[in-house]
């Protein structure tokens, strides 16, 4: 049985749009939405053509997840869609927030790069070696899954908590000797800095995102309303891009400021698949957390299952999105 988002009043901005007889007028709402250029949702919607929201939609960018679920437990955002850790960190952190929708990228745009040049021929050899990756995001996950796949703990390496501006900056400049990133900074890296990938997380993560929205937006009639059509448009528009590659790389690189051969590379990597929100990614989200319980880079022990809600299920999985 999924945890199923609560009913009630919080103060999101949207009270005075539904009116006396308990109907909710779109035209009066706003929707805060977390954006990244991992994910770009503003690029996807205009290359979809599903952009045109009775609503209005306010765009704030991020530069990876945890930053959008700090947001959303401060009730800065609405909703954002973010990768398969930093919800894990965020509930671990007794964070107030619910994984309402899903969707498979595959694991392969996920990676660890190292540079043009670099000795290190298999995950075995970072041993001892400086390791870029943002903590709590899902390379920090890939980066877990894979050291333990080739007999490494995670303090055999020296780990460099960046995000991805800083850590590309130091990759470029040899600071480091290997960056575990997502795409598109996979694409971009390779593309523009010449960078390896010494393995991706194809068949070993589970390669998911999700939308995630804060309790008081859920909470509240009007902003739910709004929350409930941008799922259905969102997903609609992955299903496009997964068909529509190329049109979906030429927009994304616009908004972006990425070159196309970036974006293109990175679109062939992540062939988005909207999924069901079920046990099985429950359970897979359960078993990311006790590995990071394990390994102490989360204090104690975390139940997910409570973060999970079915409440948009038939907007995100079902005939509206067909």
């Amino acid at each position: 049985m999924l945890a199923l988002a609560a009913c009630g009043g919080s103060a999101t901005g949207n009270e005075a749009a539904v009116g006396d007889d308990g109907e909710v007028d779109l035209s009066q709402v706003t929707l805060i939405v977390g954006d990244q250029k991992g994910t770009s949702a503003k690029a996807l919607l205009t290359a979809a053509g599903l952009d045109d929201t009775e609503y209005t939609i306010e765009w704030k960018e991020f530069t990876s997840g945890p930053p959008i679920l700090e947001a959303l437990n401060a009730d800065a955002i609405h909703v954002g869609m973010v990768g398969n850790t930093p919800p894990i960190f965020a509930a671990a952190s007794g964070g107030t927030f619910k994984m309402v929708a899903t969707a498979s990228y595959t694991g392969k745009g996920d990676t660890i790069l190292v540079p043009k040049g670099s000795t290190v021929k298999s995950v075995a050899d970072l041993k001892g070696k400086k390791v870029a990756v943002a903590q709590g995001s899902s390379a920090n996950y890939n980066l877990l899954a894979q050291l333990e796949e080739a007999g490494l703990a995670y303090d055999d390496i020296e780990v460099q908590n960046l995000q991805p501006a800083d850590a590309l900056a130091a990759f470029a400049n040899g600071h480091v000797d290997a960056w575990a990133v997502w795409d598109p900074y996979t694409s971009q890296a390779v593309v523009d800095e010449g960078a390896r990938v010494l393995v991706d997380g194809d068949g070993l993560v589970n390669g998911l995102n999700f939308q995630v929205a804060s309790q008081s937006a859920l909470e509240d009639e009007a902003t739910t309303a709004a929350l409930e059509d941008y799922l259905t448009r969102i997903t609609k528009a992955q299903i496009w891009s997964a068909e529509n590659q190329e049109d979906w790389a030429k927009v994304w690189a616009e908004q972006t400021g990425l070159s196309e051969e970036v974006t293109l590379a990175a679109a062939k990597n992540r062939p988005v698949s909207p999924q069901p929100i079920d046990q099985e990614v429950i359970d897979s989200e359960q078993t990311m957390a006790d590995a990071f319980t394990a390994n102490g880079l989360i204090p104690e022990e975390v139940d997910v299952s409570g973060f999970f809600s079915d409440q948009f299920a038939e907007a995100t999985t079902g005939d509206a999105v067909r």
